[in-house]
């Protein structure tokens, strides 16, 4: 049997502006994006804020790729946190590689924006996201990205 995915939650991620590191031609362009804040929400009740302080780690490679690596964490209204490492992906079509090497923001529907999170649990009642592969889709908005984190079934 084929596997099949199964929607679990979504993350709206606040967002501040980039943080230029550095870039070259041959590297790419390095950022930081600082995380603000954020709203979970999901199946069986989860809802919840991302709390402050983390961030989108990002090297957007002169082809317009973008690898993207970042952390933060969740507080949910019961009181239990856990934490997301979450490293992908975001490509555009080569007509648009230049805009987004150059820091232009281009248009979430021209992107590709896939990630695999990993996580940490502090709490009994969230194991159940050790027990399953997640894959999630993104999009990238000025101010946001939105997050859909799918389990991998079988």
């Amino acid at each position: 049997m084929a596997p099949s995915l199964r929607y679990r939650f979504g993350i709206r991620v606040s967002v501040d502006a980039p943080i230029l590191v550095g870039r070259d031609e041959k590297t790419g362009r390095r950022q930081l994006i600082p995380i603000l804040s954020g709203e979970v929400s999901g199946e069986n009740g989860l809802h919840g804020t991302v709390l402050p302080g983390g961030v989108d780690c990002q090297v957007i490679r002169p082809d317009g790729r973008c690898e993207v690596s970042a952390r933060y964490a969740v507080r949910l209204d019961s009181g239990d946190g856990f934490y997301i490492q979450n490293d992908g992906v975001r490509t555009v079509p080569p007509d648009y590689a230049r805009d987004v090497f150059d820091g232009k923001f281009v248009d979430p529907d021209l992107y590709y924006f896939c990630t695999t999170p990993r996580f940490e649990v502090f709490s009994g009642e969230l194991a159940w996201l050790l027990d399953r592969v997640f894959i999630c889709s993104a999009k990238r908005l000025p101010d946001a990205v939105l997050i859909d984190y799918y389990s991998v079934e079988t």
